[in-house]
């Protein structure tokens, strides 16, 4: 039984490597804008959750480009997150003065990190079948950096590759003073999310992980 991740975070493949679970990789090609415009959707859970189901269900689609599940199939997961910030949905930054511009808000305040999950069972034999998704949502307080910090943190690169402009796991974990909510999901993908979803389709975490 094998789980493929849909995604290219090297984040979320630490995360599930951590935790003793070595999924394959198989990247989505999504066009996220143009998913986001097709659904019409605007909070910030049902982008993140439209988002994470359509990286799963494009990659359980192409599963043949994997030697190794090509004939028997696997679970694949997908996941998007976006920050909310004064009821606005944001992402990736564009560019520097965009994450410049971002952290000048969020600095000194708490946001929400919104993780969308979805999971579909596409093995031949004995799948269930589910395709499933679930949100995890996270409030991250963060430090009141001065201008000097903000340009500093900006220029390291980091804050234009992840969503929301920082990390709990990087560089950027200096800067978050306190997390309520699922860890994991902060840094890209809740682990005990995960988990629930693939009790839902009848896959225990233990029949993933590597053994000891």
């Amino acid at each position: 039984m094998r789980l493929v991740l849909a995604s290219a975070s090297p984040a979320r493949l630490a995360l599930l490597r951590s935790a003793g679970v070595d999924p394959l990789v198989l990247v989505s090609g999504v066009d996220e804008p143009a998913v986001v415009e097709r659904y019409g959707v605007t909070d910030p859970l049902d982008v993140c959750l439209v988002l994470a189901r359509a990286k799963a269900e494009d990659v359980a689609g192409r599963l043949e480009e994997l030697d190794a599940v090509a004939d028997e199939g696997a679970l694949v997961v997908g996941c998007d997150s976006v920050l909310e910030l004064d009821g606005e949905v944001h992402g990736k930054p564009a560019d520097a003065d965009e994450a410049a511009a971002r952290w000048r808000r969020m600095r000194g305040r708490s946001g929400v990190l919104h993780t969308g999950h979805w999971l579909v069972d596409a093995r031949e034999d004995g799948g269930s079948g589910a395709t499933l998704g679930a949100v995890s949502s996270t409030t991250v307080s963060f430090a009141d950096l001065d201008d000097e910090e903000v340009a500093a943190y900006v220029a390291t690169g980091e804050p234009l590759r992840v969503a929301g402009a920082f990390t709990l796991d990087g560089l950027g974990a200096p800067y978050v003073e306190s997390v309520d909510g699922e860890p994991s999901a902060v840094v890209g993908l809740g682990l005990a999310t995960l988990r629930s979803l693939l009790d839902d389709a009848g896959v225990r975490w233990s029949d993933l992980r590597r053994p000891a």
